[in-house]
């Protein structure tokens, strides 16, 4: 058998030089890589087609996060989203969804790809119902051929991950009927145009029945196929519903079928969950799925809040990463309003990768600790430079300081100034923070 993807050479026993990246980067022996990604519990989103950073997506790994950027029908400026591409990356997200829905969505696509060195992903669905409508005036007229070769040219493009809406069948959809209500309606433009076809055309959708044909082409190039959460919900009411999670069953079928033909398989989740559903929908998707990485879009537990959907999401991301989800699409203060601007994209991989952080700490333990427990010394001692050098994001915190500083000598910050409770302490209780320093200095950490 010829080996194409990380899952074959996982299988044989071979190691890859992605492989052996990741383990560098996260601490691990690359055989335990080795062996996560053969039993599929480990992606890394490739294409033999471009060079990208090497990213591992899984279990025993930091929480990565992803940043979503692309032209809407309203707004189609490509030197605008190449800019947000790179803003993103400079933030530092580890991934990039590419989900531009206007303009001409080839090039938008490959310049992109080429504008960073982020692994891309992108929906099929989008365009190929795009071309549909341009080509024949009726999305519903979408050939099937054009689907799969669209999903060709993608792949070939440099595409690493690509989100394909294949849980969506028509069992999926009685579901829907007999369930009869949603308040939050059907929130994903690829899985509500796969639905409109499916019933304009009364046919099983084309990437369930051939899901065979979707993961052979995925496989040749090593993209990660990430099973898209077309009937996600869009308002925590929705949360967990029989369409839903009928949807979650069949895709974590799918992850298991497709692993077995030696493609890289990800699941996708929702969407909206209230918080005390977090941990239950992670519990199904790994137990399910056989481990899977699972992609969390966001989630957001509660509806009521735009503007600042940021802080809502960071919120239920933190949990969904403690917990065990292992890459979180970050949503931005536009999020429900409007198509986000470079400031907007930036915030929110800020917010996410705070996240992320804050559930590895609950998930990963003493692995990311040390991080924390240095900034704790730094701050105890009042060390700003190193602070700033420790901070997730230096630049802003130095100047929020210089900023506010009273003078250019000062130690202490103006929240407390006189008054400051580590500098006090330091002659309150001088043998014991000496003794402290000796035992939490800086060879300690």
């Amino acid at each position: 058998m010829e080996l194409y993807s990380q899952v074959d050479y996982a299988k044989v026993g071979k190691t890859t030089p992605e492989m052996e990246e990741v383990a560098r980067q996260e601490g691990i022996p690359v055989e335990v890589i080795r062996e996560r990604i053969r039993r599929g519990q480990i992606v890394i989103p490739l294409n033999k087609n471009v060079k990208v950073n090497v990213v591992g997506i899984g279990l025993g790994l930091r929480t990565k996060v992803n940043a979503s950027i692309g032209t809407s029908t309203d707004i189609v400026d490509l030197d605008f989203e190449i800019e947000k591409a790179q803003a993103a990356e400079k933030a530092g997200a580890d991934t990039l969804m590419e989900l531009s829905v206007g303009g001409d969505l080839d090039k938008i696509r490959r310049e992109v790809i080429a504008a960073v060195s982020l692994p891309v992903g992108n929906v099929p669905l989008y365009q190929a119902f795009c071309e549909a409508t341009k080509k024949y005036g009726d999305p519903n007229k979408l050939d099937e051929e054009m689907l799969f070769d669209l999903i060709e040219r993608q792949c070939e493009d440099g595409i690493a991950f690509m989100a394909v809406h294949c849980g969506i069948n028509l069992y999926t959809l009685e579901r829907l009927r007999k369930q009869g209500y949603r308040y939050g309606g059907l929130v994903s433009k690829g899985g509500t145009s796969m639905v409109a076809w499916m019933m304009a055309n009364n046919k099983e959708n084309p990437l369930y029945e051939h899901f065979d044909r979707v993961a052979q082409i995925l496989r040749k190039h090593d993209v990660v196929l990430s099973l898209g959460n077309g009937l996600r919900a869009g308002a925590v009411s929705d949360s967990m519903d029989r369409a839903m999670v009928q949807e979650l069953v069949i895709n974590c079928e799918l992850a298991e079928i497709g692993r077995e033909m030696g493609c890289q398989m990800m699941v996708e989740g929702p969407g909206h969950v209230p918080m005390d559903e977090i941990e239950a929908n992670i519990i199904l998707e790994k137990r399910m799925s056989g481990g899977a990485p699972y992609y969390m879009l966001g989630p957001l537990p509660t509806d009521v809040a735009p503007g600042w959907d940021h802080i809502t999401a960071a919120i239920g991301a933190a949990q969904s990463s403690r917990y065990g989800a292992d890459l979180i699409c970050y949503i931005t203060p536009a999020e429900h309003l409007g198509l986000p601007n470079v400031e907007d994209v930036v915030t929110g991989v800020k917010a996410a990768r705070i996240a992320a952080h804050i559930g590895d700490l609950g998930k990963l333990g003493e692995k990311v600790h040390a991080w924390d427990r240095k900034m704790s010394v730094k701050r105890r001692d009042m060390d700003w430079e190193a602070q700033f050098q420790l901070a997730m994001f230096p630049e802003d915190a130095r100047e929020i300081y210089r900023s506010r500083s009273a003078t250019s000598e000062s130690q202490t910050c103006t929240m407390c100034g006189e008054y400051c409770a580590n500098r006090g302490s330091l002659s309150l209780f001088q043998d014991v923070l000496e003794s402290s320093i000796k035992k939490t200095g800086e060879e300690g950490l």
